[in-house]
């Protein structure tokens, strides 16, 4: 089962990676806020449709969620909009890693102290060692 949830994950990234390259061309012709827009707005709309179809609908409600949860949204646009205007000028690869670079510190972070409600994973020396070839994966296509 594991195996499969990280076919899932990489395929996911795949789609980030695609996003990322589309989306500076996009930001170009038509300005990076409206390619954010853009973005949000056909996903917004894809979304509501599979929560029409296959959402559960005795859910709880939305509104009755914590406020803090909802940030998540705040740095999705954030997310996006640097996609738009860094990709096309560092590279989709540079853009990506540096991405990961970020991700994957962060991530320490939040599974060493269990964050957000998460599990607590402690960082551990091959945590570490993970993070330090993705900056070096960073430091080498940076210098390519």
């Amino acid at each position: 089962m594991q195996l499969l949830l990280i076919m899932i994950v990489i395929a996911g990234g795949m789609g980030l990676s695609i996003e990322a390259g589309l989306l500076g061309p996009l930001g170009t012709q038509v300005g990076d806020l409206w390619a954010t827009f853009s973005i949000f707005g056909v996903g917004s709309v894809l979304t509501f449709l599979l929560m029409l179809f296959f959402s559960p609908r005795n859910s709880p409600s939305f509104f009755s969620q914590p406020s803090w949860q909802l940030t998540g949204g705040v740095l999705g646009v954030v997310y996006v909009v640097i996609l738009t205007i860094v990709a096309p000028v560092i590279g989709v690869t540079l853009t990506m890693i540096g991405i990961l670079a970020g991700q994957i510190s962060k991530s320490l972070i939040i599974d060493h102290f269990g964050l957000f409600g998460s599990a607590q994973r402690k960082i551990d020396k091959n945590r570490i060692i993970a993070l330090i070839f993705i900056i070096i994966a960073l430091a080498m296509v940076a210098q390519g």
